[in-house]
């Protein structure tokens, strides 16, 4: 006979432990998961960042959101060699979504209260018009703005031009030069592949994507365009933990 034990029975809360990397973005620093999710699709990556994981006595409980494109690149360029090595080389890096229309190429759209991604042309027109336009190109609130086709080019190019166009503009959020993706022509002698941002018909959803194998030889960053929610990839999950997703200024 088995004996009864009689009281209260504590509970134990065990969660997969989760490094931190804490990054500087724009003119704060934030924390991000590290190692990246994935290799896997986009909404397995996303699924997996919204688990509870435990870091510290200070944060036992955590869990992350999706970057948008800018705070992907900040990650990317914090450590460009390693990124390079670990993901872009043999995979690629999911660095937010986009949405494609026949006028240009939407970063960072709003989503409606099911999480749902609103790629309303008449709703992207309204944000856009209400966006400050900066050197060609649209940029409103939480990192969400527009690049018109005649803002960027694509195909192979020089970092020096790609930095200067709209559609680099537009990932890093940024008024002038995309710096930061500047910082990784280091590590990519040839230049910059873009491709994929093509105007289509109707507005589509995709996502847009780093990476520097698959066919570049290593020597090209590409910047992929095309990319769907199907494909395999991986994305850095961006920390929320109370206070701790707000960015800290430095």
């Amino acid at each position: 006979m088995v004996e009864t034990t009689y009281g209260i029975k504590k509970a134990t809360l065990r969660l997969l432990a989760r490094d931190l990397l804490t990054v500087r973005h724009e003119n704060a620093v934030f924390d991000v998961s590290h190692p990246a999710f994935g290799p896997n699709t986009y909404v397995n990556n996303l699924t997996e960042m919204q688990n509870s994981y435990f870091h510290s006595q200070e944060l036992p409980n955590i869990s992350f959101r999706e970057p948008t494109t800018s705070e992907s690149i900040s990650v990317a360029t914090y450590y460009p060699k390693t990124a390079k090595i670990e993901i872009l080389d043999p995979g690629w890096l999911q660095l937010g979504r986009i949405v494609k229309t026949s006028e240009g190429v939407y970063a960072n759209p709003p989503k409606g209260e099911k999480g749902d991604v609103l790629f309303d042309e008449s709703v992207l027109n309204t944000l856009r018009n209400k966006a400050k336009k900066v050197n060609g190109i649209y940029l409103g609130d939480n990192d969400f703005g527009f690049a018109p086709r005649e803002s960027f080019t694509q195909g192979n190019q020089k970092f020096g031009i790609f930095v200067e166009q709209g559609l680099a503009r537009l990932l890093e959020h940024t008024r002038g030069n995309a710096k930061n993706m500047g910082k990784m022509s280091e590590f990519y002698p040839k230049g910059v592949n873009v491709f994929g941002f093509d105007g289509v018909d109707e507005p589509v959803v995709r996502f847009a994507s780093l990476y520097s194998g698959r066919g570049l030889g290593g020597d090209w960053l590409g910047v992929d365009g095309l990319w769907y929610g199907n494909d395999v990839g991986c994305v850095f999950g961006v920390l929320v933990a109370g206070e701790a997703s707000v960015p800290k200024k430095i």
